[in-house]
């Protein structure tokens, strides 16, 4: 804590009027106060450093390696995963993962290396531990993929939190991803980033730093392999990356390092080394597998940030019905509360919600609420009086409740690292899914303030009970939203047994796809904004979060046409497509843009519906191999360097390549296409790549590619499910997954794999089965093989 959230505090009072405003400068003293007292003081500090090899355990699956002022435990999971922590971290307790840790893999064993090292074998990595302590992951072919230099400490000389650093070297060729996703690229450039899930305070651009969600995941690709390295400890931290230099001639190469400095917490990591599709299915086995949307959650969603009631979202919804635009959802933002808490409703404008979601789902349109954490402190309220009575606020050091300042004044906030909590919290749910909601959006969960955002709102010395091991809000922050989502997603889940749950949240941290996805907070409306939030939703996927998407059009003004249409075209490609209407919004509404944007956002939407299938194909994919639906061109080919540095286009899934329009004025654009031929979606004309291709990129579309040889699961024009297949080149097959759901229920169905071949002058068709291989089961239609020859 220190005066920065002071002058935030004074120069939000304009902004939230005069009381609203005194309040949050009294709190920002009142977090400052609690926490000169509360926070141990850091005094002298010791550093320390392993030290040398001392001696050595066997155990399955690795061992410990004892030095003179540490050890280090390595364990190879059966997942092909690596652990390894100093000063006797072990893999558990963690919020990252899902349940217990991997079971060891029993044919990797430690073993002595050369120089007085050791080193632990497993087949698809070796890590060898040098006499000093330092840590390197090699290929089974003894390349090096990353080495980790022995670890410092600085432990205060009275006791409490070790800070640590932890330096590492990776080929000079390699590029960093992750981090959670960050609006500066996908690709991670030279600079420090901060590990603190932080609201921004206003909207972000691609030079804003840290965002509501912060992982210490890196993604590493370079030529030798690609790697994935998770620290996981939920303290404030930093990571300074820079890339490396590859000799030019006779030059050395100069290694990409990364410097990661951690407040506290546990030294430990994982690591997983291979493909970029192995090293995500092993991150989504250790985390958690993605949980599985609805089928309405992947179309189009209409946030409503008006201070209207229910005529008015009537209004609205019937607008688009008018003008042919496809709604999926409508969000009740803010305005629909009452003055006192989050889970109520203006009884005065929403005097029947239930009738009002009965209309919408008829019309196949759900309704979705946005919850926050702050409780206003208000004796007599339900909620307050049950988590009053339940003991589940924050307290701080000094055993008093934590308030903080929310919509409705004074509030108090539930302490979700305690499984008590989550249990009382997740039940409160059930009275909005009576109500007629049917998914929920976690907003300002970071935790930060509601009424001068951006604030924080819990001092770092508040006290959690971190699931029984205690702890404070410098080990909690990072994963408090995390441990919400899971309150929800487990309240939701119980009381709909037949329904998906759907909740996605602003903030969060390693493993919070169990529950849900996100949506990157509130970006930029300029062009700057549109490039930032194609970043975050890349990133994100890299760490294992496949679902999420920025909000279309911005928060910060009114776009202008071309700006809001090309924010609209990129959003119907992605996870997550969700845009704003009413008073709050600007001018939100597509037709407001006038008839030529009308006419092509109307195209957009509806090209989105047609690909739902497709969509819910992909979300399935996900959650069986952790795939994210959205990804870097350089997927399937990180070897291929071109591609790695390539930020302004993307794969959807495994067989469309989507070229966003993200500078204005711009109606052509090149495109660079990975190994194999791709069909341009408009025109239907065939390129060979790999290659960069100059377009078309009129107002109307941007564009669009479909791999050659891919089958596409999609909505026919009388809306029943047919198959778009785009013909192989002569003497290749093609294929590809569909999943027949229905997109409701929590069984999983199984996927079916269908293939396409050249026989002689006809394309065939062919869905693979138990019992052999028989046909569709929908109607297809080929493309790529000329004018009128594309319908069978």
């Amino acid at each position: 804590m220190d005066g920065r959230d002071l002058v935030r505090s004074v120069k939000s009072v304009g902004s939230v009027g005069a009381a609203q405003g005194l309040r949050t400068v009294r709190a920002a003293w009142r977090r400052r106060r609690t926490d000169a007292t509360g926070l141990p003081p850091r005094g002298p500090e010791r550093a320390r450093v392993p030290g040398t090899v001392r001696e050595v355990e066997a155990e399955p699956g690795g061992g410990v390696v004892r030095f003179d002022r540490s050890e280090l435990r390595i364990l190879v999971a059966v997942n092909g995963a690596v652990f390894w922590g100093w000063d006797g971290a072990a893999p558990t307790p963690s919020h990252a993962l899902a349940g217990r840790c991997p079971e060891p893999d029993p044919r990797a064993a430690l073993e002595p290396d050369k120089d007085g090292g050791w080193r632990v074998v497993a087949e698809r990595v070796t890590v060898a531990v040098s006499r000093h302590g330092a840590v390197e992951v090699l290929t089974p072919g003894g390349v090096t993929l990353r080495r980790d230099l022995p670890p410092r400490w600085w432990e205060p000389v009275g006791g409490g939190a070790a800070r640590w650093r932890q330096r590492s070297e990776v080929p000079a060729d390699a590029r960093f991803f992750g981090l959670g996703g960050r609006a500066a690229g996908p690709r991670l450039r030279d600079g420090t980033y901060q590990l603190w899930n932080t609201a921004p305070g206003r909207v972000f651009g691609p030079g804003d730093d840290p965002s509501s969600i912060t992982m210490p995941v890196q993604l590493v690709v370079a030529d030798a392999g690609t790697h994935l390295v998770f620290h996981d400890s939920s303290w404030d931290g930093t990571v300074t990356l820079r890339e490396g230099e590859e000799g030019a001639g006779s030059g050395h190469d100069r290694a990409g390092t990364s410097e990661l400095r951690m407040d506290g917490g546990p030294l430990r990591c994982w690591v997983m080394v291979g493909t970029p599709a192995r090293v995500l299915l092993a991150w989504a086995s250790l985390t958690g597998a993605p949980a599985l949307p609805p089928a309405w959650a992947l179309g189009h969603h209409l946030a409503y940030e008006g201070l209207g009631g229910e005529e008015e979202v009537r209004r609205v919804v019937a607008g688009h019905r008018e003008h042919g635009l496809p709604v999926d959802a409508v969000h009740l933002g803010a305005g629909r509360f009452d003055a006192r808490q989050v889970f109520t409703v203006d009884r005065e404008r929403f005097p029947e919600l239930p009738v009002l979601a009965d209309e919408l789902r008829r019309d196949g349109i759900r309704l979705v609420s946005v919850v926050g954490p702050a409780v206003g402190a208000v004796p007599g309220d339900a909620v307050y009086d049950e988590g009053t009575a339940l003991d589940a606020f924050v307290r701080d050091s000094s055993g008093e409740v934590v308030r903080g300042v929310a919509w409705p004044g004074d509030a108090v906030f539930p302490d979700f690292t305690h499984p008590r909590v989550r249990a009382w919290w997740g039940g409160l749910y059930a009275e909005s899914l009576a109500r007629g909601f049917a998914g929920f959006r976690h907003d300002l969960d970071e935790p930060t303030s509601f009424t001068a955002f951006g604030e924080p709102t819990l001092p770092r010395s508040a006290r959690h009970a971190l699931d029984g091991r205690a702890g404070d809000h410098r080990e909690a922050h990072n994963v408090y939203a995390l441990c919400m989502a899971e309150a929800a997603f487990e309240g939701v889940r119980d009381p709909a047994p037949h329904e998906r749950p759907f909740v996605f949240s602003r903030s969060g941290w390693a493993g919070m796809q169990r529950y849900g996805g996100t949506w990157p907070g509130g970006a930029a409306t300029g062009w700057a904004g549109l490039r930032a939030g194609l970043a975050l939703v890349l990133g994100l996927g890299l760490c294992g979060v496949p679902c999420s998407g920025p909000d279309v059009g911005g928060f910060d003004g009114d776009p202008s046409p071309e700006l809001y249409l090309r924010r609209l075209q990129l959003g119907a490609y992605l996870p997550l497509l969700r845009t704003h209407t009413g008073p709050c919004a600007g001018r939100g509404e597509p037709w407001g843009f006038g008839a030529e944007v009308l006419e092509h956002a109307r195209a957009a939407l509806v090209e989105r519906r047609r690909l739902l299938p497709y969509f819910m194909t992909l979300a399935h994919l996900a959650r069986r191999t952790g795939a994210p639906y959205v990804r870097p061109l350089w997927w399937s080919a990180p070897e291929e360097r071109a591609l790695r540095d390539c930020e302004d286009a993307f794969l959807l899934g495994d067989f469309l390549l989507v070229a966003p329009v993200l500078a204005p004025g711009v109606d052509r654009r090149t495109v660079p296409l990975p190994r194999g031929r791709w069909y341009d979606t408009a025109t239907e004309r065939a390129y060979e790549g790999p290659a960069r291709v100059l377009v078309e990129a009129p107002p109307e579309r941007i564009p669009v590619f479909a791999r050659a040889g891919a089958v596409l699961p999609v909505r026919g024009e009388d809306g029943g499910p047919e198959l778009e297949v785009w013909a192989p080149a002569r003497g290749r097959t093609g294929g590809g997954w569909v999943v027949p759901d229905a997109g409701h229920g929590r069984e999983d169905p199984e996927l079916e794999r269908l293939t396409v071949r050249w026989a002689g002058p006809r394309l065939v068709v062919e869905r693979e089965g138990a019992d052999g291989a028989g046909a569709p089961a929908c109607p297809v239609r080929f493309r790529g093989l000329g004018p009128g020859r594309g319908q069978m």
